[in-house]
């Protein structure tokens, strides 16, 4: 499931007339001699619920505290609803931001931490509990008013802390990583209702976070980040689906990656030569390629199909291995499989009717073939 986009949201980067609401223009940060941010551009639309994703070091927190102003670019520029806000205060600028710990204040209750930051707003009393009591229902807390902190769970004081977040109404909510003090299943739980809170303020919310799959469920674009800078852009799908490069192809989900060389090209497909794989690979390309090139192959491990017997086409794409190791899931099966040339390819099966006793299942040491469709592939340049 994506998140739904709020009415006036209809994809706006595929516009280019369209006008951002968060630009980020060739930033660069800093610290001594490294190098954290390196000259990253981004433009993000209003309404967006956009992921910073990459591992730890990668450079993502410190571009959120760029657009928070707790740090200060050592290069480029930071735009805000057309606003150069580089070198603004936190304080002067629409944007909240929402940390991982949350930060709530444990002698105060619910209503109180929620309304904290309208002290300073130039709100009648009246209209300060209007804005606490519309931020509980929001977060579907209102029973839990005069609780403090500790007598929630985890997932509750989350919801809190984004009530807070949210009752300034500001153009920009930042979440560093906003789930993860959450366990598993709570936080998949979590997850829709974060996504379905953002659809009803319409307010544009950026999310950093390590977790693949977190960004995958939340976002409508996701940013993919390393060493410092944006490896890709795009949605969720194109991501998993099209990625630019072999990072990004790595990074995200699992996948099985085939070194070799262009040997052939003809009507739309290209044949890769693979060392140690006996047949070569065809695989379907429209994007200009010259013969000798190198290039990466790359097969997610649901694409490929497992059999005991060979395939009825035993040409390109067809792969004989032994089963070297069976991963049970309950809605699938992970199995690695081990080729003639050493080589570990990946196949995901998924478990769509029950197993009986009398029927023979793909298992240990078992001789298997893998095969694949020309269109279930693709090729890497970089």
């Amino acid at each position: 499931m994506q998140p739904r986009l709020p009415d006036y949201v209809e994809k706006p980067w595929l516009d280019p007339k369209a006008r951002p609401s968060v630009q980020v223009d060739s930033v660069t940060k800093k610290f001594g001699d490294f190098i954290a941010v390196n000259d990253v551009s981004l433009k993000i639309y209003r309404g967006e619920l956009f992921c910073l994703l990459g591992g730890s070091g990668c450079g993502k927190t410190t571009l959120l505290r760029m657009l928070a102003g707790f740090e200060t670019p050592s290069g480029g520029r930071v735009l805000i609803d057309g606003q150069d806000v580089t070198n603004v205060p936190p304080y002067d600028r629409p944007v909240n931001m929402m940390f991982q710990s949350y930060a709530l204040f444990p002698h105060m209750s619910v209503e109180q931490n929620i309304g904290y930051g309208l002290k300073h707003e130039k709100m009648s009393k009246a209209e300060v509990k209007d804005r606490i009591r519309e931020m509980l229902e929001l977060v579907q807390l209102g029973d839990f008013a005069r609780r403090k902190p500790h007598q929630l769970s985890g997932g509750q004081r989350q919801r809190v802390a984004l009530a807070r977040s949210l009752a300034k109404k500001p153009k920009l909510l930042l979440l560093d990583e906003p789930l993860g003090a959450l366990d598993k299943k709570l936080r998949e739980q979590t997850q829709f209702e974060l996504m379905n809170i953002q659809y009803k303020v319409g307010v544009t919310f950026i999310v950093v976070t390590h977790d693949q799959e977190e960004a995958m469920t939340l976002s409508t674009r996701i940013a993919v980040m390393d060493r410092g800078q944006i490896m890709q852009v795009g949605a969720p799908t194109d991501i998993y689906e099209y990625p630019d490069n072999r990072f990004t192809a790595d990074f995200i989900g699992s996948i099985n990656l085939f070194d070799g060389i262009v040997t052939g090209i003809d009507n739309g497909h290209v044949t890769v030569t693979v060392e140690g794989i006996d047949t070569p690979m065809t695989i379907s390309h429209t994007g200009s390629l010259q013969l000798g090139r190198p290039v990466s192959v790359a097969v997610r491990p649901e694409k490929v199909v497992i059999g005991r017997d060979a395939p009825a086409e035993r040409g390109s794409n067809a792969l004989r291995g032994q089963v070297l190791d069976l991963g049970y899931f309950g809605d699938r099966s992970l199995y690695r499989v081990k080729l003639p040339s050493g080589r570990i390819v990946l196949v995901s099966h998924q478990n769509i009717r029950r197993a009986r006793d009398n029927e023979r299942q793909v298992d240990w040491d078992d001789t298997v073939w893998l095969s694949w469709s020309p269109d279930s592939a693709l090729v890497l340049t970089e």
